[in-house]
């Protein structure tokens, strides 16, 4: 039997995290079909504008190797 053990993550959920394009925070992850991570990333919000916000910005999916601490 040949068994293939999956890498730790990387990051954790709620850290704080840098990618090109900006900053935010780890709100999930899961496993990826080459034995890595892919992160569900809740962006900073940017400054309030006139008309209030409805909810969060913006939530992305990255691979590990797109993320920097």
């Amino acid at each position: 039997m040949n068994s293939i053990s999956m890498m730790v993550p990387r990051f954790t959920r709620n850290q704080t995290v840098s990618f090109s394009g900006g900053v935010g925070r780890i709100k999930s992850y899961r496993p990826n079909s080459n034995q890595t991570w892919i992160y569900a990333i809740e962006m900073e919000m940017g400054p309030e504008p006139d008309f209030g916000r409805v909810g969060f910005e913006t939530t992305i999916l990255l691979p590990e190797t797109e993320i920097q601490e």
